[in-house]
């Protein structure tokens, strides 16, 4: 009886022994894979001032996936270097794409194409622009951005009499901010107000390399562990054979 036990221990022992380094391995993938193709994707930001609060305030770490320039939408929230402007990275929304006409304000509104934008990432109670944006057609291939904290960010407002009225070409674009990762805010809103003139952007895959990583963090934790509690549980069941029976 005892044999037969040990041999059926010793077979599961084999099979757990397998299966975990099985979880060990696609672990490893996962997590490394997960981080790997993260850092091929994404480009960390950290933002210096308050231009885009209250969505991001100065000192916030972001999220920017590498894009083409071609890929941005209404809404969007990109990274860019624009030579006229200091050619540094700046952070700002896109509210209006080439061959949009862009003004401010109606009722308060950013005028878009001719139809009010809902913006909700705005502060509670703040007006789209304080000092107004004259009517401007933008040019084809060109973007017209805006912090979204509209009292003090300079942004193409900013530089309205400069070739252009204040765009900035879409090959100035470096990548697209996905998710605010230090504090732990997450993904940003979708822009919903811009839906009426047009699809948005799709949001990268970063849930996606995230749950890769954890679950491979998960797989390579629980699989390392087996072997450890597998021989606690092989001494427990051995001391529990070898006690005599009528020992208690």
């Amino acid at each position: 009886m005892s044999s037969t036990t040990t041999r059926t221990d010793e077979g599961r022992g084999r099979l757990g022994s397998k299966l975990s380094g099985l979880a060990v391995a696609l672990g490893c993938v996962l997590f490394l894979g997960g981080f790997v193709w993260g850092a091929i994707l994404y480009q960390p930001y950290t933002v210096p001032t308050d231009s885009m609060s209250p969505t991001i305030v100065g000192g916030d770490r972001v999220l920017a996936q590498r894009i083409d320039g071609g890929d941005v939408e209404r809404g969007d929230v990109v990274v860019f270097r624009q030579e006229s402007w200091g050619n540094m990275p700046l952070v700002k929304r896109v509210v209006a794409v080439g061959g949009d006409t862009v003004s401010c304000c109606t009722d308060g509104r950013l005028v878009v194409n001719g139809k009010q934008i809902k913006e909700s990432y705005l502060r509670e109670g703040q007006v789209a622009e304080l000092t107004g944006i004259p009517s401007i057609t933008v040019p084809e291939g060109r973007l017209f951005l805006l912090g979204d904290e509209r009292t003090g960010s300079l942004d193409s407002t900013a530089h309205l009499t400069e070739a252009f009225s204040g765009t900035v070409s879409r090959s100035s674009v470096d990548a697209r901010v996905d998710a605010v990762v230090w504090p732990m805010n997450g993904m940003l809103a979708r822009p919903t107000g811009f839906e009426s003139l047009g699809a948005l952007s799709t949001p990268g895959p970063l849930r996606l390399l995230t749950a890769a990583i954890v679950v491979g963090g998960v797989l390579i934790l629980g699989g390392g562990a087996y072997g450890p509690i597998a021989q606690l549980a092989a001494k427990r069941r051995g001391a529990a054979v070898a006690e005599p029976a009528g020992a208690r």
